[in-house]
């Protein structure tokens, strides 16, 4: 249950379903100290939405796009982990980050910090981080990522993760 918990927190893709439409406002960001020449490889470590259909879109979108760049999902494993939370309102996203010895996935002591971030309706944000220090690498929100019809969401949820990952990976370090 604890590390359900870490996961929630520390991993986040949010993804919610909005009421109107309007342009997409995509943004990214990365750890500009990160080599991302070694990432190769990937793996899904959440997807949870509260609706369960869009679980596989979100996880196809990102595939397509991932793999489209030479990239390969794996079971586990990988390079990068990747993780999916998606709501149909308003969300609060707690995140959680550990320095020191143990971690989030091992247990044991260092130190936690924890902040609160308040995503709108609409809001698709992806997190990719270093499977093996369990740091955020890069993340990408798009804003607006759905419409209000249900038929037009699946082209609009590809049309944000394409922009999200138009210039990913980054070439190298700053």
């Amino acid at each position: 249950m604890k590390l359900l918990h870490v996961l929630s927190s520390t991993v986040l893709f949010a993804l919610a379903i909005a009421l109107g439409a309007s342009a997409q406002d995509v943004k990214t960001d990365y750890d500009h100290h990160a080599d991302f020449s070694p990432y190769h490889t990937y793996y899904w470590e959440k997807v949870q939405t509260t609706d369960p259909l869009w679980q596989s879109r979100i996880q196809d979108a990102v595939d397509r796009d991932l793999q489209a760049r030479g990239w390969q999902r794996v079971d586990n494993g990988g390079d990068v982990a990747v993780a999916a939370v998606g709501s149909a309102r308003n969300q609060k996203e707690y995140q959680t980050f550990y320095n020191g010895m143990g971690g989030w996935r091992w247990g044991g002591f260092g130190e936690t910090t924890t902040t609160v971030e308040n995503y709108r309706i609409g809001t698709l944000v992806l997190d990719f981080y270093d499977a093996h220090n369990k740091q955020l690498v890069w993340r990408g929100v798009a804003q607006e990522a759905v419409s209000d019809k249900p038929e037009k969401n699946e082209k609009k949820l590809e049309k944000s993760v394409s922009k999200m990952l138009e210039h990913f990976p980054p070439k190298g370090r700053e």
